[in-house]
């Protein structure tokens, strides 16, 4: 779309709101070449250096004070507020997939292999838009508003080290906002998901040991290969018999590799795979049985299973006070009509998770589907792509969202 294309005409009723997505409307062609030029120069988990850079040079523009380098790559701009009111943090992130770019676009990326396939630059502006229109307020702000523009979202989970850095704290925020782009909802809408909405997970590795022998005499030897099977077989109850139906988890095994030559007893094989679960207690019980299925099947057959767990990302749960309050603004903004309750959690994961472990938040879906313009493909796709009208909307609520938890009931 021309950056000088105005945004989706709303009907908005609520002053506030109408004059915050006036405003977004205003700064709309800035935010379009801003995303366009991210997306033109997508860069890897924690190699985010001139996305650092470009962060940087775009909040001395617009007058906002940040700390760089937190999680190596970030970058964390505050906007302060009196010292007895309320903390608010909204986040962005920041890094690109390992894709290359298939769409035919003047902004397709420039760096081959990397592509910003998930809308980290899309989040990101919203992020930047949302700090200019609330740096441009025509009344103070009643509290401090953080803007975490995180790194490493798709690899190590940045959002743990901005935590661990102390990104949440000084002041502690009462409440923090993220949001994802998502191709399946229409422009002009938003998705909300009360409670459990991604899963925790946690990286697998099973080595079983055996003992070699002359294939011929399978009996002087234990075979891992078979112990390996039995291992994989029995793991597939850990969920249909150890956890509660009405709850959900994954075992997948992803990759098995063993043995060295067709007559000879494998004595070693390694079983690497994924655990997902959406809640934390149903991710210790299944993670508990995993390792002793496997240890024991392994030793009931005389073989023995090393089992290597290594945690991942926590699973995101919503705080539904916290989801009204973003429930309450898109309202005011899109009407009850742009608002879409997702009816099941899902089973990916996001880092976003670590900050529900600090303080109260929400994580929605914005919609950027257009599909008469032909931008329908999911996320992680080569050919993803948003209709860049959503900036001004996930701007507009994402500022709409900080004021509510600053200026709210019960704030100072």
């Amino acid at each position: 779309m021309p950056a000088t294309e105005s945004a989706i005409s709303l009907a908005i009723r609520d002053p506030l709101a109408a004059e915050i997505y006036a405003a977004a409307t205003a700064i709309l062609p800035w935010m379009v070449n801003i995303r366009r030029d991210l997306h033109q120069h997508p860069e890897l988990g924690l190699d985010e250096h001139r996305t650092s850079a470009r962060i940087q040079a775009l909040l001395d523009e617009i007058d906002i004070d940040y700390v760089a380098g937190m999680a190596q790559t970030g970058v964390v701009a505050t906007l302060p507020g009196p010292a007895d009111g309320r903390a608010v943090a909204l986040r962005g992130d920041i890094d690109a997939l390992p894709l290359q770019d298939g769409k035919d676009v003047s902004y397709r990326s420039q760096i081959a292999g990397r592509m910003h396939a998930c809308g980290h630059d899309v989040h990101t502006t919203i992020l930047l838009g949302a700090g200019r229109l609330l740096k441009e307020l025509r009344h103070p702000l009643s509290g401090t508003v953080k803007l975490l523009f995180q790194p490493a979202e798709e690899t190590v989970g940045g959002a743990k080290m901005l935590v661990e850095e102390g990104a949440l704290d000084d002041p502690p925020v009462d409440a923090i906002f993220g949001l994802h782009v998502d191709a399946g909802i229409e422009v002009g809408g938003v998705g909300l998901r009360y409670g459990q909405r991604n899963a925790s997970s946690d990286n697998l590795a099973i080595t079983i040991h055996g003992r070699s022998c002359h294939g011929a005499y399978p009996s002087g030897g234990v075979d891992a290969i078979v112990a390996a099977a039995q291992v994989i077989s029995a793991l597939q109850t850990v969920v249909s018999r150890n956890v509660d139906a009405r709850h959900a988890a994954v075992v997948t095994i992803g990759t098995i590799a063993g043995g060295t030559q067709r007559n000879i007893v494998c004595n070693r094989v390694e079983l690497v795979g994924t655990v997902r679960c959406l809640d934390q207690r149903t991710r210790e019980i299944t993670l508990g049985r995993v390792r002793e299925v496997a240890e024991g099947v392994a030793a009931g057959l005389g073989a023995r299973a090393e089992v290597v767990i290594d945690p991942s990302y926590d699973p995101l749960v919503n705080d539904d006070v916290t989801v009204d309050v973003v429930r309450g603004t898109a309202t005011r903004l899109l009407g009850e009509e742009g608002i879409f309750i997702v009816p099941r959690a899902n089973m990916g994961v996001e880092d976003f998770a670590f900050y529900l472990s600090k303080a109260p938040g929400a994580f929605y879906s914005l919609g950027v589907r257009n599909e008469e313009r032909g931008i329908v493909h999911p996320v992680h796709n080569e050919l993803f792509d948003v209709d860049e009208r959503c900036l001004a909307i996930g701007a507009a609520l994402q500022a709409l969202n900080a004021l509510a938890i600053l200026e709210g009931p019960g704030s100072k």
